[in-house]
């Protein structure tokens, strides 16, 4: 594992596992002051301060639903993906274990879900329902991330886009579900909460990754298509390129048309190619 990778898996266990333990924590310890909307903009304050404190580290997937995304998206090769989705389960288990030492005998403090904020459907919707729901939200959380991170976005406003986006599908689903979209937040608290939370995790794992293909799928039809080297290699040996005027351009300028290979990173530390920054779909 290069230094690189080593770091941005550690920015990914460290982010998944703040994030079960201050947004899940925000239910466990404060829903019955709070209500659901209160803890549907602890998930949207939290995920919005780590995309800025770690985002230029690991790109703050903290969810694996969302790598995922950008896996299917050539963001990141496969083997950094693997890595990414053992760091993000290692840190949600490691929040939700933390959430069950402070109500296990720390005064006062009692866990006001009942099942340390997992997960669940049957009070109010049908398990079919939940995995519907799931998949709706995940794609609109995840669809949201690949386009603000896209060439076409406003640098600098991904995170603000992102938090809000996570905030507005916590206030559908809180009183649905509990709202998942992660699979990761979903399995920290549900080994620790046992019984029935766990008998269902597995469709909070599931549907989420299911969401985050079509999002992918849909992103990808509605974005611009990419102008690819081999397009822009061919139209040179056709002839000299020209502007709208007819006038032919100077060499350099020809040689200016092929996208970079160089890779870099976004403004909220994703991964891409000079094509893919010209736009990978």
């Amino acid at each position: 594992m290069s230094p690189t990778l080593a770091r941005s898996v550690v920015a990914e266990f460290v982010g998944t596992a703040l994030l079960v333990f201050l947004a899940v924590g925000a239910a466990v310890g404060g829903i019955n002051d709070i209500g659901p909307t209160g803890v549907a903009f602890a998930f949207g304050l939290v995920l919005l301060a780590l995309a800025y404190a770690i985002g230029p580290i690991s790109g703050c997937h903290i969810n694996p639903a969302v790598t995922a995304g950008v896996l299917l998206a050539k963001g990141m090769t496969a083997t950094e993906a693997a890595f990414y989705w053992v760091a993000q389960f290692a840190g949600g288990i490691a929040g939700a274990a933390l959430l069950a030492l402070m109500t296990s005998g720390f005064g006062d403090v009692t866990d006001q879900t009942g099942n340390l904020g997992s997960n669940s459907w049957g009070a109010t919707i049908s398990g079919p329902g939940a995995f519907l729901l799931e998949v709706l939200l995940t794609f609109v959380f995840v669809a949201v991330i690949l386009l603000v991170t896209g060439r076409s976005a406003t640098p600098g406003f991904a995170g603000l886009a992102i938090g809000l986006a996570l905030t507005a599908v916590h206030l559908i689903g809180i009183p649905l579900d509990g709202t998942s979209v992660n699979p990761a937040r979903s399995l920290g608290p549900a080994l620790f909460a046992g019984g029935e939370a766990l008998a269902q995790v597995w469709l909070f794992l599931v549907a989420p990754m299911i969401g985050a293909v079509v999002a992918f799928v849909v992103v990808r039809a509605l974005s611009t298509p990419l102008v690819t080297e081999e397009a822009v290699l061919e139209a040179e040996a056709a002839g000299p390129a020209v502007d709208r005027t007819g006038a032919e351009l100077p060499p350099e300028e020809q040689k200016g048309q092929i996208p970079p290979p160089a890779t870099s990173r976004d403004s909220t530390g994703v991964r891409t190619t000079g094509a893919e920054r010209e736009g990978w779909r």
